[in-house]
């Protein structure tokens, strides 16, 4: 078995493999990016789980949080229940053992979570029972709202946020103020060129590795350099829009749960972030979503893919989701797919990346608002993306050049290869889109 395996890993890793339909070979993968690390070594960083997980690929060698939702989308088209069932599991665990779910399966990883996207997980492993995970559910919202009670306006206490009216949001965080132990040097020179207080500066860095995109213009004070990250400071759409969906998703558990009390409160938080969301976060000048600059009192103007969130959780009204498809098509969408943003700045989060997870965000989020023939052309030139890469290299990549038609580039380590995340999208949308070419 095991020499069946690596012959697969190496015809995977070989152009040859491009001779095989892109589908066959996404299915093929999964098993080549299974790992089970049921004990681990008491000297190492890696964190013992039950059940086996797929991880990323390359460097990612360990279970991650948020690409875990996007790789799972494609294990369950590809008929891997198994793994569905197991990966839910593991995050089960990991909630009952840390009380959140870190940012991956290692040590240095428990002072931070990732996007919250259980509430989604939850959805696919139990898709008609809503109350399955409740206590999961409500265990994730607690430790993202830890500090809330009492928290004075215009004050922030962790990861929750109270504006001057009393507003309660959330912004990305870490725990630890100290270099990250995956790049202590990188850290170390980035608070020196910063002259800043590098306890400040590391807990930024911290905070925008909290929230996925590490990194990106949309964490910096100038919009241009990372040493002026600012993470803390900044209230992001696409984390309010995740914690609406949480609200949600407790509210209908505690329904179905016939927890009236529970349902009711978690309605009314959901109901209070929604407006909030529109408040606070929506443009009329750039008909779009924008993230929120709290120690400021202000939008920060520049524009994202992460104005999607609220469309995908449903939080935006019809007419909003109307401007931000018209914003999309101008400014974002490109030859492969959605730019990250509209911005280069060497950083892997900015143009000219798109990344599989956004793509996801933006097709699902249109579609829940009727903007079919958009969703339908982001769908297809990513498919077509991909498929064009896998012919040309037979490989998968963490990211992708949209605008430049090739595997993406920038950021603080090398393009990976594997890819849990651009397989688990890219396979979901061509079953949903099964005209698009890829070839």
């Amino acid at each position: 078995m095991r020499l069946a395996v690596l012959f697969l890993f190496l015809l995977s890793a070989s152009p040859l493999a491009a001779q095989q339909p892109l589908d066959r070979h996404i299915d093929a993968l999964w098993d080549v990016l299974t790992r089970h690390a049921e004990t681990v070594p008491a000297d190492g960083t890696l964190l013992a789980l039950p059940q086996p997980y797929v991880v990323p690929g390359g460097r990612f060698a360990e279970l991650y949080y948020w690409d875990s939702y996007f790789t799972m989308l494609g294990l369950q088209e590809s008929g891997r229940a198994d793994l569905v069932r197991t990966m839910t599991e593991d995050f089960v665990f990991l909630l009952g053992r840390y009380g959140h779910i870190p940012n991956g399966s290692r040590l240095y990883y428990l002072s931070r979570s990732q996007p919250p996207f259980f509430f989604k997980i939850a959805e696919l492993a139990a898709p008609d029972d809503p109350a399955r995970f409740l206590p999961q559910l409500r265990a994730e919202y607690a430790y993202w709202m830890d500090g809330s009670d009492g928290l004075a306006p215009g004050a922030a206490r962790r990861r929750v946020v109270a504006l001057v009216d009393g507003t309660l949001l959330n912004r990305y965080w870490d725990d630890r103020d100290a270099p990250r132990d995956e790049a202590v040097a990188k850290d170390e020179a980035l608070a020196r060129a910063s002259g800043r207080d590098p306890a400040a500066v590391y807990r930024a860095v911290r905070a925008g590795a909290e929230s996925g995109w590490d990194f990106s213009s949309r964490w910096f004070d100038d919009g241009k350099s990372k040493s002026t990250i600012v993470t803390p400071e900044i209230l992001p759409v696409d984390l309010n829009s995740l914690m609406y969906g949480l609200e949600r998703a407790i509210a209908e558990g505690c329904a179905r749960a016939a927890d009236a009390a529970c349902a009711a409160e978690f309605e009314g938080r959901a109901d209070r972030r929604r407006l909030a969301i529109e408040r606070i976060f929506w443009s009329p000048e750039a008909a779009a979503y924008l993230d929120y600059r709290w120690t400021r009192g202000a939008q920060i103007p520049r524009l994202s893919a992460a104005t999607f969130y609220p469309l995908f959780v449903g939080a935006a009204s019809r007419e909003r989701a109307v401007s931000v498809a018209a914003t999309v098509r101008r400014d974002l969408l490109k030859h492969g797919g959605v730019v990250t943003t509209p911005v280069d700045t060497g950083e892997q989060w900015d143009s000219p990346n798109g990344w599989a997870p956004l793509q996801w965000i933006a097709v699902d989020g249109l579609k829940r608002y009727g903007q079919d023939d958009l969703a339908a052309g982001i769908a297809c030139r990513w498919i077509a993306a991909v498929a064009k890469s896998y012919r040309e290299t037979g490989k998968l990549f963490e990211k992708y050049d949209v605008i430049g038609d090739r595997p993406g580039g920038g950021g603080e380590y090398p393009l990976q290869d594997g890819f849990g995340w651009t397989n688990g999208v890219t396979r979901k949308l061509m079953a949903l889109y099964p005209d698009c070419p890829t070839g």
